[in-house]
């Protein structure tokens, strides 16, 4: 019985039928976990970089209000935060964005007359929750928050 079994053995360690299905049972699940990783990433990035894109309009748009005129409306910086337009409409530039919690302006309403150290600032936050399998690796979600600031000047 040993002697059999080391002439089996050493048929096992000198075949070569069986190496490419070896390594590719090995390499295949490394590559396709990188591959998601990369892909999961990217997706992460480009939803930050729409926050920051609708955080900065939004401000842009509080920061050049005038009360006096009556067109400034919290409700308008949103919209443009979210969808990109003043309407609201169409759709969200990142998906599951838009709840008005998520995004902050202060101060609440734009000052009558600007003064030079006036600032607006708006703060946007998203939960990034990711795919089915990026779920499963983690136990919850990404908080991407982002800040931007700028000076009151009114229209």
């Amino acid at each position: 019985m040993g002697k059999r079994l080391k002439t089996r053995l050493a048929r096992f360690l000198i075949a070569c039928e069986g190496a490419v299905l070896i390594e590719t049972l090995l390499a295949v699940p490394v590559a396709t976990v990188f591959a998601a990783g990369v892909l999961e990433f990217g997706n992460v990035f480009w939803q930050r970089q729409q926050m920051q894109v609708g955080v900065r309009d939004a401000a842009r748009y509080w920061s050049r209000c005038r009360p006096d005129f009556g067109a400034c409306s919290i409700d308008i910086a949103r919209n443009i935060a979210f969808y990109g337009n003043p309407a609201g409409t169409g759709n969200l530039r990142v998906p599951g964005w838009s709840d008005a919690a998520d995004l902050a302006i202060t101060p609440a309403t734009p000052p009558g007359a600007p003064v030079a150290t006036d600032l607006v600032r708006v703060t946007g936050t998203l939960d990034y929750l990711g795919s089915p399998l990026f779920r499963l690796v983690t136990s919850g979600g990404i908080s991407v928050t982002y800040v931007h600031e700028q000076r009151y000047i009114g229209w």
